[in-house]
C-alpha cells in the first residue's frame, strides 16, 4: 500500500496526459466555436493568448488577440453567414511545461457574392497554460476541400 500511495500522490511522468487539462481544452474549443456561431468576439478574444500567432487557411498570419478579434469582426461585417466550425481529434498534453497539442478538422462556410463557400481541411493548435488559464498560443489551419464560387480557385 505504501508503493501504492507514493505512485498516487507521484507527479505525471513527462507528457503524461490529464484528463482534466484534455477536458478543459475541449470545452474551451467548444465555447470558442460557440462564439463564432453568435459572431462573439470577445468570447473568441477569451481563449487567445495576447500574442496568438494564427496562419489562415490563405496563408494569412495574423499575429496577437486584438488583430485575431479585428480580423474576425470584420468577417462578420461582410459574410454574416459565416461560420467555422473545429473539431479535435486529438489532444495531447505536456503538464511539465504546462503546453498541449491540438489536432482536428475544421470547417467553414459563407455566401459570396457568386454562391456558397464551404471550405475546410485540418489545424493544429498549441495551448499553453498561463496563470492558471489554457490559452491558444498558436494556430494553422490548411486547406483540403473548397467548393463554391471564385473564391476556391483563386490562389491567395
Amino acid at each position: 500500500t505504501g508503493l501504492l500511495l507514493l505512485l498516487a500522490l507521484a507527479p505525471p511522468r513527462a507528457g503524461a496526459q490529464t484528463p482534466d487539462a484534455e477536458r478543459t481544452i475541449r470545452l474551451r474549443r467548444a465555447s470558442s466555436n460557440e462564439a463564432i456561431a453568435r459572431h462573439d468576439t470577445a468570447g473568441i478574444g477569451a481563449i487567445l493568448a495576447p500574442d496568438v500567432v494564427v496562419v489562415t487557411s490563405n496563408s494569412v498570419h495574423a499575429v496577437g488577440r486584438d488583430t485575431n478579434v479585428r480580423r474576425f469582426a470584420e468577417q462578420f461585417r461582410t459574410r454574416p453567414d459565416v461560420t467555422y466550425l473545429r473539431t479535435p481529434d486529438e489532444v495531447r498534453i505536456f503538464a511539465p511545461w504546462g503546453m498541449a497539442s491540438e489536432r482536428g478538422r475544421w470547417t467553414g462556410s459563407w455566401t459570396d457574392a457568386d454562391g456558397k463557400i464551404v471550405i475546410g481541411g485540418s489545424y493544429f493548435a498549441k495551448w499553453r497554460k498561463a496563470n492558471g488559464v489554457w490559452l491558444i498560443e498558436s494556430e494553422t489551419y490548411v486547406p483540403e476541400t473548397c467548393t463554391g464560387g471564385a473564391y476556391c480557385t483563386t490562389v491567395p
